[in-house]
């Protein structure tokens, strides 16, 4: 189950998972883009967006939690 769970994985978990992974490149992205152009505000502006991203991937590690917790047979 473990071992193939993003093909059980629900379409919510998957959803937030490839929001997090964007939403973060995009944050170093903008973050890279700043600090080569010296722009103070440009670097600044990255870090919400960053940061949002890994908010979401802990949402989104508690969504699997829960899915794995409810599939356990004890």
């Amino acid at each position: 189950m473990l071992n193939e769970f993003w093909a059980v994985a629900p379409t919510s978990y998957k959803i937030l998972v490839f929001s997090a992974m964007g939403l973060i490149a995009a944050g170093i992205v903008l973050n890279i883009a700043g600090n080569a152009a010296h722009n103070q505000g440009l670097m600044v502006a990255s870090l919400p967006v960053i940061g949002v991203g890994l908010l979401l991937h802990v949402v989104a590690l508690v969504i699997r939690g829960q899915h794995v917790r409810k599939s356990y047979k004890r």
